[in-house]
């Protein structure tokens, strides 16, 4: 997408604040930058690329550039995968997020006669915190369960009548399957879901849409920019919306960093327009998506994007093929019976590379005519043959978080 004066102003406004942060992450990084020089879509793509791991070497405050009696709240990644990265928020952020929740609430059709029960984390992380606030926002009524205690969850969705659920696709999934085992469905009066926080395929959405007989909302975002938030489908379910009024959205080759033509997939990268605690220059995060052009049917004049189809860093390298969670989501999705639920392991057995593919299928289902349909489809999509394991539904292990996918024990 191409930046817009206001967008160009905001940038400039940025980089010059930025610089005179006194040790700054940033300052460090654009001392050679002259902010007025920022005139061009062309002047602005010669800004340097921020990386995750470059914001984990800022630990802890390193990032923030506001003084430190302006930081109302900080927020962190994981750190699941090394060094948490520490986010300052100002009052200002604070309230921009809430507004941008709140905003991808009124997308979803949420109105504050609505009660949401949240069951993403609070503390550190920023989903249920998040959601609360968006919520709170728009007047709705919140039950902040935060995660997992599903027997509790499901006490207080039934007394407390909530009618939106937010969480994860994978705890959607378990909370779902858990009311069709319990025959409790008719004393469920969910009516929509907003989930976040992880990809999800065709299948998943299909089956939780089925159990719980619910709408779906796809909502975006990440903890170094914000939060969940930052952008949701609309009901005519054609991408996910971004506000581009806070920020500004880039797709670009993951390899050469330069912008895809608009509609091609590539690596989402973001610069925070009018963030004050910790702002981004050009942050490269690793989701893969593409713009969808055209106005949307809804009148939204948002741009849009896919839903998230992986992330550069989730691909594995199996016998010389390269490999994502979506492209193997693909392969089940051709095969009849077969459930959304997967799990990949690859080790190295004898010498080389081997991957094997545990696949939930549907009771009655000819398990070893799936197993050979779906290595078939393999073949022809990913050029390699897995061993393949069939399994009943519900018997892979379910997540009350996010479920990984793909683990491999190569290294």
């Amino acid at each position: 997408m191409k930046l817009t004066e206001q967008q160009l102003e905001q940038i400039r406004t940025q980089v010059a604040r930025l610089k005179k942060v006194e040790n700054g992450f940033y300052a460090k990084k654009l001392k050679d930058i002259n902010p007025e020089d920022i005139k061009t879509q062309a002047d602005f793509e010669k800004l340097p690329f921020s990386s995750k791991q470059e914001l984990r070497e800022a630990y802890p405050l390193g990032l923030a550039a506001v003084p430190e009696e302006e930081i109302v709240r900080i927020h962190s990644s994981s750190g699941t995968t090394g060094t948490p990265v520490i986010i300052p928020y100002t009052q200002k952020d604070v309230d921009d997020w809430a507004e941008m929740f709140a905003r991808c609430y009124k997308m979803a059709g949420m109105t504050n006669k609505d009660r949401i029960q949240i069951t993403p984390g609070y503390g550190l992380w920023t989903a249920g915190i998040g959601f609360q606030a968006g919520a709170e926002r728009m007047g709705a009524m919140v039950i902040p369960m935060g995660p997992g205690n599903t027997e509790k969850q499901l006490q207080m969705m039934q007394d407390l009548n909530a009618s939106v659920i937010a969480a994860t696709s994978s705890y959607a999934l378990l909370l779902a399957e858990e009311i069709e085992k319990r025959g409790i469905k008719d004393k469920i009066h969910l009516k929509k879901g907003i989930i976040g926080s992880e990809r999800w395929g065709e299948k998943m959405r299909n089956r939780i849409k089925e159990l719980l007989g619910i709408e779906l909302y796809d909502i975006y975002g990440l903890t170094e920019c914000y939060g969940p938030g930052i952008g949701i489908n609309c009901s005519e379910g054609s991408g996910i919306h971004v506000w581009d009024d806070y920020i500004y959205f880039e797709i670009l080759d993951p390899v050469t960093g330069l912008p895809v033509p608009e509609g091609e997939i590539g690596e989402i990268t973001l610069t925070t327009l009018v963030k004050e605690g910790a702002p981004l220059i050009r942050f490269r995060t690793h989701d893969l998506a593409a713009f969808i052009p055209g106005e949307c049917p809804c009148g939204c004049k948002h741009p849009r994007i896919t839903p998230i189809l992986g992330r550069s860093d989730d691909m594995v390298k199996v016998k010389g093929c390269i490999i994502f969670p979506s492209s193997i989501e693909e392969v089940i999705k051709k095969v009849p019976g077969t459930s959304s639920e997967y799990r990949a392991e690859i080790e190295h057995v004898d010498g080389r590379d081997q991957m094997t593919l545990f696949v939930e299928v549907e009771g009655g289902v000819d398990r070893a005519e799936t197993a050979i349909n779906i290595m078939y489809h393999c073949k022809e999509q990913l050029k390699m043959t897995p061993v393949v394991k069939v399994v009943g539904e519900g018997e892979l292990p379910r997540s009350e978080k996010k479920t990984k996918r793909i683990l491999d024990k190569r290294f």
